[in-house]
This record gives C-alpha cells, structure tokens and sequence, in this order.
C-alpha cells in the first residue's frame, strides 16, 4: 500500500520521472533540493519567471508581496501563495495549488491541486494529487527522541534511515483540521482523517481515520 505506484499518480507532477526511480517515497526526499534546481534550469522562460536565484515562479501564479520563496523552489501554474506563506527552500509545487496565509513548506513535492490553505506546516513530505490539509493540520518531521524514523504498517516496521521525515500523503486524501501526522505516517489513496486527530503509521486506502484512532473502510 505504501510504494509509490500505490500512492501517486505520476501525471500529475513535474517530479514524476525523479520519483518513478524509487520504491518508496520517503526514499526521494534526500534528492528533492538538487531535482527542483535540475527542473528549474530547464524550464521554458516564455512561462516561468526566476524572481531570484532559483526560485521560478509560473507567469500565472499568484504570489502574495508579503510571502517568502526560499531557494530553491519552483511554484507551478495558477497556483496561488498568500500571505506571510513562508517556503523555507526545496519546495517544488504543481500547479493550481493553494500555498496560503502562514503555511510553512520546508522538503517537500506538492503534487498538481494540492492545497495547504491556513496555518499548515508540511516539511520533508510528499503530498499527493488533490490532497488537502485542514487549517491548522500539520506534519510532525521529528520524532521527541530524534531517532531514525520507521513506518508502522500493522505488523510489518519500515525502517527509513531518516531523522526527518513528514508524511505521505496519497491521492485525493482529506486531513482535517488541526490534526497532527506523526513522523512517518502515510495516507494512502482516497482516505479521510478526522478533525484533531494524532495520526501515526500507514491508514489503508479508501479509509476514515476517526477519533482515537479508529479506522474504517468507507462505504
């Protein structure tokens, strides 16, 4: 359930080739800084404007004045990034996304149409196509006892090697508001979290995580 074929659809990311070299998605994350430099030289300058050393911004994205666009990041077509949005650098973001007031990108593949729209923080994540963060939702990258981070699926344990790693995020997923995903969970494909939920581990596809961790299949 946690591979990448599982999870994404490929067409909707300029990453799609980086990532259709790895097994798992966490295993991209070391690569994302040097794969939006590589993407960024090679964009077409007729639809992308670099604003400042490394940082393309698509000619119909909306950039607030009051945000922040570390390098290096790309911010695809129609996508829109509001106020005080503060992208710490290796963001590479799709197209008609929401980037929106105060959220914190740090480490991370937003796939096309994904929105972070209030208060988010997501750092060394991947979110997948059409998934959305509820205001206030954010992604734990750290574990308190700053170990490698593994991912729990039922009995099998995933070993990752990383200190930091957010979440996965498959297509098409709802995380409610002010919900917390713990270092290494992954959300697969067309499942809900409920609001103020503490999620940890892989929640199974076509499922709704509810209060205190129940999980059930969606009729």
């Amino acid at each position: 359930m946690v591979t990448i074929q599982e999870l994404y659809d490929l067409a909707h990311t300029r990453a799609a080739n980086y990532l259709a070299q790895f097994t798992y998605p966490w295993e991209a994350l070391s690569g994302i800084k040097e794969l939006i430099i590589e993407l960024g030289a090679k964009l077409d300058p007729n639809e992308f404007d670099e604003v400042s050393p490394k940082v393309w911004v698509h000619k119909t994205a909306k950039v607030a004045p009051t945000a922040y666009l570390g390098a290096p990041c790309i911010i695809g077509a129609d996508t829109e990034v509001r106020h005080c949005a503060f992208v710490r650098g290796s963001a590479l973001v799709g197209d008609h996304c929401v980037v929106g007031n105060s959220v914190e990108l740090k480490n991370v593949i937003l796939f096309d149409n994904v929105q972070t729209p209030h208060y988010n923080y997501v750092g060394d994540s991947i979110l997948g196509y059409r998934s959305h963060m509820g205001a206030g939702s954010i992604t734990s990258n750290v574990k308190s006892d700053k170990m490698p981070v593994v991912v729990h699926a039922g009995e099998t344990h995933m070993t990752t090697g990383l200190k930091k790693f957010g979440a996965m995020l498959g297509d098409d997923v709802e995380v409610g508001c002010n919900s917390v995903l713990n270092p290494g969970t992954v959300v697969c494909r067309n499942s809900n979290i409920y609001p103020l939920s503490c999620v940890r581990g892989v929640v199974p596809p076509d499922s709704i995580w509810k209060t205190g961790g129940v999980v059930v299949k969606k009729r």
